[in-house]
């Protein structure tokens, strides 16, 4: 069967039916769940080095602690104790998924307010600390909440959580940053993190109205791999707790992974090879934009204007229709689309190089760049959670969005050189090549593993799916 055949045979809906996506109550509820998500991102990141800077800390030292965003990139370290493991009392009110983002939430608004609380020129150590916690509370609540969204609505209704997590967190982001900004320039940085803190009760308000997800938290495959594993430490000699560990450690740890690759075989190192490659074109490009606009000659205001603020417009607009989009036509047409259409939209800035520093030239390019990018935002996220298993949800997305970004944030420092050497059309142009095999292996994965035929370990075994 061919990709276009096995593409055709996606499930189709009418316009309506995938308008009606955009009301499902859980799609609605990621709308504020995102923002939860998306609003300890800057104020340990570019809003925390703003504040520390205009108190006058040395830089050597708000360098050092710039290393507390490396959460983000390490939380597939403590997914699996997120997948596995009840918190007392709260698992048995709220449900496993609920009760870590409670946690998390009720963290994060404790060290937000303990930062507030405190003089960074005095007691940098203890802001340090606040920091560094609101940080591992923040990744563990995208942890939980990812898996949520994965677990809360069927396939099909994917695209359309993805794209209003997208939203909220966009708004959050923007909330954090410019937000937290002017409220620090006509009061005081203390009063912008404790109003940031009160801001976290909208997560806090929207895990306490939305239901757990109800899922099979073990198929037959996921059953067979962990009774493996049990009989493999009845075999050994260990005893007491030591041997209770084992057989938690190896559950939680080593059976996600194994778990994957027995559904996939040695497909499985191809489907890894597309997610790290899929949008590596957006982000290799994403990292010489800006440069490349003051190189070109437009002014610092227009490019707040047009690429900066039209530009989210246009991302958060991109994401909306991706998200109907897949309701409408299923992930794989729409995963192909986006794969070919996030280089080609690459070639806009080609053409904008020989152009100049013309303003419709720049509206264009932002609106196709950031249209794609959203669709393929939402998109993308709705196929990695089409890939995993309800029972190791939190532990297989973590592994898969770590691995979507992490290959080209290494290949974008050689950005700089390229752009050097190629001039920036050719640089354009290349980042556009290196989107060709993302679009190749779509098309692979149509014939192979395509995520609307594929079922979803756990969902297909499930009670059905609850619309509050």
């Amino acid at each position: 069967m061919s990709a276009a055949d096995d593409a055709q045979a996606a499930p189709r809906r009418d316009w309506r039916a995938a308008l009606a996506v955009y009301r499902h109550p859980r799609v609605i509820g990621m709308l504020f769940l995102g923002f939860a998500a998306g609003l300890p991102l800057l104020l340990t990141g570019g809003t925390f080095t703003a504040w520390l800077r205009d108190l006058g800390v040395e830089l050597s030292s708000i360098g050092f602690l710039s290393w507390v965003g490396m959460a983000y990139s390490i939380k597939v370290l403590w997914a699996p104790i997120v997948d596995r493991m009840p918190l007392p009392l709260l698992t048995r009110l709220f449900g496993r998924r609920r009760a870590w983002m409670l946690l998390a939430q009720a963290l994060i608004i404790i060290s937000l307010t303990g930062i507030a609380l405190t003089d960074p020129t005095e007691q940098l150590w203890l802001v340090a600390v606040w920091a560094v916690i609101t940080a591992f509370a923040a990744a563990t609540q995208d942890i939980a909440i990812d898996a949520y969204r994965i677990e809360a609505v069927s396939k099909e209704r994917q695209g359309a959580m993805a794209a209003a997590y997208v939203t909220g967190y966009r708004v959050a982001l923007l909330t954090a940053g410019a937000g937290a900004l002017h409220i620090a320039a006509v009061g005081t940085w203390g009063l912008a993190y404790g109003t940031m803190a009160a801001l976290m009760l909208v997560g806090v308000i929207c895990t306490l109205i939305v239901r757990e997800p109800e899922v099979a938290e073990r198929d037959r495959r996921t059953a067979q791999i962990e009774q493996r594993v049990l009989d493999y430490i009845n075999n050994t000699s260990d005893t007491g707790y030591w041997r209770a560990f084992k057989a938690w450690f190896i559950g939680a740890f080593v059976c996600p992974f194994v778990e994957f690759w027995k559904r996939f075989g040695k497909i499985a190192l191809l489907l890894i090879a597309f997610i790290a490659i899929f949008r590596i074109s957006d982000i290799f490009m994403g990292v010489m934009a800006n440069p490349f606009y003051l190189d070109i000659g437009f002014s610092k205001d227009q490019i707040a204007n047009i690429a900066a603020a039209f530009g989210l417009a246009m991302t958060l607009g991109g994401a909306a229709v991706g998200g109907l989009l897949v309701a409408r036509f299923g992930i794989m047409r729409m995963l192909i689309a986006t794969a070919l259409l996030a280089p080609i939209t690459n070639l806009t800035f080609s053409w904008l190089a020989l152009l100049g520093p013309e303003l419709y030239g720049l509206v264009f390019a932002i609106m196709a760049d950031n249209i794609t990018g959203g669709m393929a935002i939402s998109v993308f996220i709705a196929y990695l959670s089409s890939l995993t298993n309800s029972a190791y949800t939190a532990t297989q997305y973590a592994l898969f969005s770590s691995l979507m970004t992490l290959p080209g944030q290494f290949l974008a420092g050689f950005t700089g050189v390229m752009a050097e050497f190629m001039g920036w059309f050719w640089f354009f142009v290349s980042s556009a090549a290196i989107g060709i095999p993302a679009v190749l292996l779509a098309l692979w994965i149509a014939r192979v593993a395509n995520p609307d035929r594929l079922p979803q370990p756990g969902r297909e075994e499930a009670p059905a799916e609850r619309t509050d």
